[in-house]
């Protein structure tokens, strides 16, 4: 239902213990076995708007969807959470595939901040709560949200309302506002009520979209392969952009129907990431005027500044890292130095096709830093400016990451190329490792040493079984894996027995494992960093740019714990990773 709508709201405030038992009490299985036939027989990733009590949720998880369950009663919210968390126990597994969201329609806006598109998006029973001014909008925000060749299924319910909770609505609007959306209608039926109430009748329509509606990829192949490149910044800028909508997605500052809004700073910090291997390590020209040797030739690359950071690495550059006063002033000016070439040159050319309409904007500020320490916030970022992408391109970025980046270094090989002799191809593909792509779980390491030593128990966070430290039998496990996500944050990291992470290796873990987990999870980052107040700010700084959500004014294990859910169920769905474990590993060795 809308959150604007507050009779409604109060309706299911007051009854929702009623109402969770009778929606329960109905099979999904038969409320919606008029369209369940177009169900892909793969499953993907689902959103239940409007969720209610679960059940319909279950139902999908218990097919294999992972489903973000949508719903904004708070009473019925967790109502629902309880019985998708009772059913998880019950089977062991699938149903903990069900995340929970707090949010509602028109505007969908905490559900939109995941930057995820769905296979399967279900409104049962939804639609009508919202007043037909709200038609339109909520229309066209569910659209941008709907995959391609994604269902996008809504039921209207018609007849007597006695609690005054419903708008009239015809299935012919619906279908109108979809289609001007570019969704085909793949289904219509009018049906009989399942509860048999008089004169309580049901209209079923289910859209496909089928294709990329929104005209990003063929914009992001015209800048990549057809525009003209005097340098290599346009790719450069690229990357650096996908790379923060990939591995930052936390660090949004402002999001519109329209545009992504992120620190200025940031693309500046990422900018500085992506060419030093480029410049200071492998010596690779990036513009046929550059010369290496006198250090000049490109306009974001100052002596004083950028080349006086060789001692840095790439990996030093990391959201949370503090610079002392030595250190600071140089790279605060690299960072500016950045954004200032950036909206003069790659973000001022890159228009869109046959037009002189700049694809980004941004806008820069003055930023003067004496000699004083410095450290890598959102904040420090955000005093640079600010920097806007459409956002149907933010989230193609976010989607098809792990595609747009062979394509850009394929084309910005080919552009180094044209001025220089070819390297030895390895020399190429040394250079554009990205330098977080340092493997490093030291600090957490060190961590399990420490509370060993103060005779703490330290347990494997998914077979829960007490490491064996002196025989060094444990291994720090990236929960999400390392070789298909480069994240070395503490949030990230957890103590496991070796023989369970090598059984993990590269896969997620299932969402019921990451369920089950939970508390040993929370206990972990409870007594290895938050006890601490520098690990613990630098923790909370780390989740807040690297996960969806996540907020600083509202810092809380819980919080991370629930975006790292949904960051569990973007990066199966992006990049179709497989799984390991069930919620109680029952594999004695592990």
């Amino acid at each position: 239902m809308p959150r604007t709508s507050t009779r409604p709201m109060n309706y299911y405030t007051q009854n929702a213990r009623t109402l969770s038992e009778q929606y329960n009490a109905m099979d999904s299985e038969q409320v919606h076995r008029h369209w369940r036939d177009l169900l892909p027989t793969q499953p993907g990733l689902a959103c239940d708007i409007g969720a209610g009590s679960g059940r319909d949720a279950v139902w999908l998880a218990s097919q294999g969807w992972d489903v973000i369950a949508v719903e904004p009663c708070a009473e019925l919210r967790a109502l629902g959470e309880q019985h998708t968390n009772s059913q998880s126990a019950k089977t062991h597994s699938s149903h903990a595939g069900v995340t929970w969201l707090d949010d509602g329609l028109p505007e969908l806006k905490t559900l939109r901040s995941l930057d995820q598109r769905f296979q399967l998006i279900l409104m049962s029973a939804v639609w009508m709560h919202m007043p037909p001014a709200q038609h339109e909008r909520a229309m066209r925000i569910v659209s941008e949200l709907l995959a391609p060749g994604g269902l996008l299924v809504i039921t209207l319910r018609h007849g007597p309302d006695e609690a005054n909770r419903f708008h009239a609505v015809q299935a012919d609007d619906v279908i109108r506002l979809a289609q001007d959306r570019a969704l085909v209608n793949k289904r219509r039926a009018r049906v009989n009520d399942l509860r048999q109430r008089d004169g309580v009748e049901w209209d079923v329509v289910v859209f496909t979209l089928p294709d990329d509606g929104t005209g990003s990829l063929p914009l992001l192949r015209h800048i990549i392969v057809n525009d003209n490149k005097a340098a290599s910044y346009k790719l450069g800028l690229l990357r650096t952009l996908i790379r923060i909508a990939e591995g930052a997605p936390g660090m949004v500052t402002r999001r519109t129907d329209d545009w992504v809004e992120i620190p200025f700073g940031l693309v500046g910090l990422y900018w500085l990431k992506t060419y030093m291997p480029l410049v200071l390590r492998h010596n690779l020209i990036q513009s046929p005027s550059a010369d290496h040797v006198n250090k000049r030739g490109y306009g974001w690359a100052k002596q004083e500044n950028f080349y006086s950071l060789q001692d840095l690495s790439p990996y030093d550059l990391r959201i949370g890292a503090s610079f002392d006063a030595n250190v600071a002033p140089r790279l605060v000016g690299a960072i500016r130095d950045a954004c200032i070439n950036i909206k003069k040159m790659p973000a001022h050319f890159i228009t869109y096709p046959g037009q002189d309409r700049q694809v980004f904007e941004c806008e820069t500020r003055t930023v003067k830093h004496g000699n004083k320490p410095w450290q890598i916030t959102r904040e420090s970022l955000q005093q640079f400016g600010t920097f806007r992408i459409p956002a149907a391109l933010w989230q193609c970025f976010s989607q098809y990451a792990c595609w747009l980046e062979p394509a850009i270094f394929n084309e910005w090989v080919k552009l180094m190329q044209t001025w220089r002799f070819q390297y030895d191809t390895n020399v190429y593909s040394n250079a554009f490792q990205w330098i977080d792509a340092t493997r490093d779980t030291t600090k957490v390491s060190g961590r399990i040493m420490q509370l060993h030593q103060q005779g703490q128990r330290v347990e494997c966070v998914w077979t829960h079984k007490k490491l064996i430290i002196a025989n060094e039998k444990y291994a720090v496990d990236h929960c999400f894996p390392w070789s298909r996500w480069l994240n070395n944050d503490l949030w990230n990291l957890m103590p496991t027995t070796t023989a369970a992470n090598n059984a993990k290796s590269d896969k997620l873990p299932s969402a019921g494992l990451l369920l089950h987990s939970r508390d040993h999870i929370m206990d972990w980052w409870e007594r290895a960093y938050l006890e601490d107040e520098r690990m613990s700010q630098l923790f909370y700084i780390e989740a807040e740019a690297a996960l969806p959500l996540m907020s600083a004014e509202s810092r809380d294990m819980e919080g991370v714990f629930h975006a790292m859910q949904h960051q569990r169920a973007k990066l199966k769905t992006s990049q179709q990773l497989g799984e390991w474990g069930t919620p109680f590993p029952r594999n004695a060795a592990l």
